[in-house]
C-alpha cells in the first residue's frame, strides 16, 4: 500500500543567510524538509559562524578553455610589457611624463589618506588579515585548502615577482639618474610593483575560494578595486612607474590564473598533514590508556653489629618507642621507621704492664739496696 506523501515545508529558510534549519537525525538518506524531521530553526545572526558538523562538498575549479584562454592572453601582456620597458619605447617615456607631472603635487589633499590606502598592499598587514580570515573558514569546514592555497600563491608570488626584480635591477622614480632613461640593471627593485602584485594575490584569493557565484562575483570587484587603487596610490606617491604597476596586475593576475593546476599538490598536502595529525593522535591516546608500571619498594641492607651489640639494639629498638615516645605516636612511627643503630659492646681496656715512661740511657737503674736519702736538719749517717 502506498502512502501520500507528506507534504513539504518552504525551503526559503535554508536559503536565507541568517536562517538555519536543524535537522533530526534520519534513518535513511532523505533531503526533503517536512514537519516531521525539522528539530528548530537558527535565526540569529551569528548561526552562520558555527563549526560545520561535517565537511561540505566544495568544487575546486579546474583550469578550463576560457581560464586557459585568460592565462595566454595575460602571460602576452606580461611578456609585452617587459619588451616595452627593455627596448625604451613609448612606455618608457609615458613613465617619465607621469613621474615629472608629480600628481603628489597636483593633489597633495589626498596625500595622508592615501599613506595610510597604501598598506593594503604590503605584504605582512595584508597576509595576517587574510591568513586569520582563513583560518577560521579552515576549522569551521574540517579542511586546510584555504590555507595550503594562500601559502602556495604567497610562494608562487615571491619566486616570480622577485626573480624578475633582482634580474632586471630598474630604479624607481626617486632615484632616478637620466631621463628619458628605462634605470635598468642599476641595482633597484622595483619592477614589477610588489604591492601591486600581493594587492591582487591576497584579495584575489578571496574570490577564489568563495563558495557560491554570488560571494565570487562580489571578492572579485572588491579584490580588483583594492589593487587598482593600490597600484594607482603607488604611482601617486611617486615610487613606482606607471609600467611597473601594470605589470604588478599582470604578474599577480597569472598566479590567480595558474592555482588550478597547483590543486592536486594542494589535495595531497592536506592529506598528508591530516594523517600525520592522526598518527600522533593514535600514539598519545595510547600512551594515556597504557597504565604505569607499579613501583615496588626496594630493600635496604643495614650494617650489623659484632658480638652482643646486635642483641643489645634490637632490645634498645624495641624498647625505645614504648618507653620514650610513649606520650608521642609521631616520634613512635619516627622509631619503627628508622630502627636504632647497633651499639659497641662496653669493654674496659687491659692495664698495660710495666712503666709507660720510657728508658733514659744517661741514669742507672734504682736498686731497693742503695742508701737512703738523708733527711734534712738530720744528723748525717757515717
Amino acid at each position: 500500500m502506498r502512502f501520500p506523501a507528506a507534504p513539504v515545508m518552504d525551503t526559503g529558510l535554508r536559503q536565507s543567510p541568517h536562517h538555519i534549519v536543524i535537522t533530526k537525525t534520519r534513518d535513511r538518506p532523505d533531503h526533503t524538509l517536512t514537519r516531521c524531521n525539522v528539530h528548530c530553526v537558527r535565526t540569529d545572526i551569528f548561526a552562520r559562524l558555527d563549526r560545520e558538523p561535517e565537511p561540505p562538498k566544495i568544487e575546486t575549479p579546474r583550469m578550463s578553455r576560457h581560464r586557459i584562454a585568460l592565462f595566454g592572453g595575460t602571460l602576452a601582456f606580461y611578456l609585452a610589457i617587459v619588451v616595452a620597458v627593455l627596448v625604451s619605447s613609448w612606455l618608457v617615456a609615458l613613465d617619465w611624463k607621469v613621474m615629472l607631472f608629480r600628481p603628489y603635487q597636483q593633489w597633495p589633499e589626498l596625500h595622508a589618506f592615501l599613506d595610510y590606502y597604501v598598506v593594503l598592499g604590503q605584504r605582512g598587514p595584508t597576509a595576517v588579515m587574510v591568513a586569520s580570515w582563513l583560518g577560521w573558514r579552515s576549522w569551521r569546514q574540517h579542511t586546510l585548502r584555504p590555507l595550503l592555497t594562500l601559502g602556495t600563491s604567497l610562494l608562487l608570488l615571491n619566486l616570480s615577482v622577485g626573480a624578475v626584480k633582482l634580474g632586471l635591477g630598474r630604479l624607481g622614480p626617486h632615484y632616478a639618474t637620466q631621463i628619458g632613461s628605462a634605470e635598468l640593471y642599476a641595482g633597484g627593485d622595483i619592477f614589477p610593483s610588489g604591492h601591486t602584485a600581493n594587492a591582487v594575490v591576497t584579495w584575489g584569493i578571496l574570490a577564489y575560494l568563495a563558495t557560491t557565484p554570488r560571494a565570487r562575483r562580489y571578492l572579485s570587484a572588491l579584490s580588483a578595486f583594492v589593487s587598482l587603487g593600490v597600484g594607482l596610490t603607488t604611482v601617486y606617491i611617486g615610487t613606482h612607474w606607471l609600467s611597473d604597476v601594470l605589470l604588478g596586475w599582470a604578474a599577480g593576475l597569472l598566479i590567480l590564473l595558474a592555482l588550478p593546476w597547483f590543486e592536486p599538490l594542494i589535495t595531497r598536502t592536506e592529506v598528508w598533514i591530516l594523517s600525520v595529525r592522526e598518527q600522533w593522535r593514535d600514539r598519545r591516546r595510547l600512551r594515556e590508556s597504557v597504565p604505569a608500571a607499579p613501583v615496588t619498594p626496594e630493600p635496604v641492607l643495614l650494617p650489623q653489629a659484632l658480638g652482643g651489640g646486635s642483641e643489645s639494639a634490637h632490645e634498645a629498638a624495641g624498647r625505645g618507642p614504648a618507653s620514650g615516645t610513649a606520650g608521642h605516636p609521631g616520634a613512635a612511627a619516627r622509631a619503627r621507621a628508622h630502627p636504632a643503630h647497633p651499639v659497641r659492646p662496653e669493654r674496659t681496656p687491659p692495664a698495660p704492664a710495666g712503666s709507660r715512661r720510657p728508658p733514659h740511657s744517661d741514669r742507672s737503674p734504682r736498686s731497693s739496696a742503695g742508701p737512703s736519702r738523708p733527711v734534712t736538719g738530720g744528723p748525717v749517717a757515717p
